[in-house]
């Protein structure tokens, strides 16, 4: 018979080697338990299960060496380790379940964030200035910038919230860029203290894009209203005919001299791009405008432009509504659904949130991208933007079960 020590020693080698399985096991259990259902699992449960395990395990072994199991004291030793061993697989395991994330994607694991020493507060909210770090770069397939533009692409300063991730400021500033210069391609890349690097195309065939198809753009002098901005609906009264158009530039200019009554879309007035202010200063100048193909040559061969006429355009509906509902008590706010509220992980359809809480969701953004008006079906989950409208109390009553 062997001493004591020795027996500790098989004892030990028996309960690591039969432990093993039954220590992943009671670790697989309560990491899957614990992250689906947050529930732990109890510790007679892991006993149980990892002394049935490792049972079979030695009566596996046992069948193909019976002096494997040896003494009382051997195999005492042996439960002990395999005790030891799936306990603590299994703490770790439940650890592990409580802190992975319920959720995890491709944009969260890549977000990229500002520094907070770019954030600027200006009532409150954090605000970050956008410069572009370098030379602006050329566009490949693209001719090259002009001088002028590429220096004021980079000598301008843009700015814009520091509440969103880096990938939808690179898209906003990028958008910004496109509709200020008219640029026909932007390729944008932001770092973390709100440098950019950007390489944009110029502008192509920037008057023609802006018109519908079937109509010409025709360039006339007449007597500009203070205002006047690309997209105004007029009416151009030539040799006692009324000809209606949308306006695609205007330049006030007090020194034009009043040649040419018109000029059709290909000359050079007429492929004028709009000028950099958005609205003409008024008086003496040429306004390019959109009409049919039969207007443009009437006013091709018009010899006097008598006047031009701005249309109203009416009230736009979203306004009266606006107003509609702030006379009817409402107010509109803007909220960001925190962890664990009760919008994180469900759709509107199940929180009934119209009913529930007395709120109407108008818009989401959900994974970056806006939603207006969204249906029940719509998910949400944490750090989603929510535009609501409501009665302050309610408002208040929903944004603290919510954000």
């Amino acid at each position: 018979m062997a001493s004591l020590p020795i027996e500790v020693l098989f004892g030990l080698y028996l309960g690591l080697l039969t432990g093993i399985i039954p220590a992943l096991v009671s670790g697989a259990l309560g990491f899957v338990f614990k992250y689906v259902t947050g529930v732990t699992i109890p510790g007679l449960g892991v006993v149980v299960l990892s002394l049935a395990i490792a049972g079979a395990n030695g009566g596996l072994m046992a069948l193909y060496d019976p002096a494997l199991v040896g003494s009382g004291e051997r195999f005492i030793v042996a439960v002990l380790v395999v005790l030891m061993l799936s306990l603590y697989a299994h703490s770790q395991g439940d650890k592990l379940g409580t802190a992975v994330p319920k959720r995890l994607n491709l944009r969260k694991l890549t977000e990229r964030t500002l520094n907070t020493d770019v954030v600027e507060l200006v009532g409150g909210r954090g605000q970050v200035r956008v410069t572009v770090a370098g030379d602006v770069g050329d566009m490949e397939g693209y001719p090259a910038l002009p001088a002028d533009l590429r220096a004021s692409v980079r000598d301008g300063e843009w700015t814009f919230p520091a509440d969103i991730p880096l990938v939808e400021l690179e898209t906003r500033f990028a958008d910004r860029l496109r509709s200020e210069f008219d640029l026909a391609d932007v390729s944008v890349r932001l770092d973390e203290d709100a440098r950019a690097t950007v390489n944009a195309a110029p502008p192509v065939g920037a008057l023609s894009k802006r018109i519908p198809a079937g109509r010409r753009a025709v360039s006339v002098t007449a007597l500009i209203p203070t205002g006047l901005a690309v997209g105004d609906r007029v009416e151009v009264t030539a040799d006692g005919r009324t000809v209606s158009g949308t306006v695609l530039s205007a330049k006030s200019d007090a020194k034009a001299e009043p040649s040419d009554a018109a000029a059709t879309d290909g000359g050079t007035d007429a492929s004028t791009p709009a000028p950099a202010t958005p609205t003409a200063t008024g008086g003496e100048g040429r306004v390019t405008v959109s009409v049919s193909r039969a207007d443009a040559e009437f006013l091709l061969g018009a010899s006097t432009i008598d006047r031009l006429v701005v249309n109203s355009r009416g009230v736009r509906r979203e306004f009266e509504l606006i107003s509609l509902l702030r006379r009817g008590g409402h107010r509109f706010r803007k909220l960001t659904v925190r962890e664990g509220g009760v919008l994180d992980g469900v759709t509107l359809g199940e929180v009934s949130v119209r009913d529930s809480y007395a709120v109407v969701v108008l818009a989401v953004r959900h994974e970056g991208v806006w939603r207006i008006t969204p249906r029940g079906s719509q998910s949400v989950a944490a750090g989603d933007d929510l535009f609501v409208v409501g009665r302050r109390d309610a408002l208040a009553a929903f944004a603290e079960v919510a954000a």
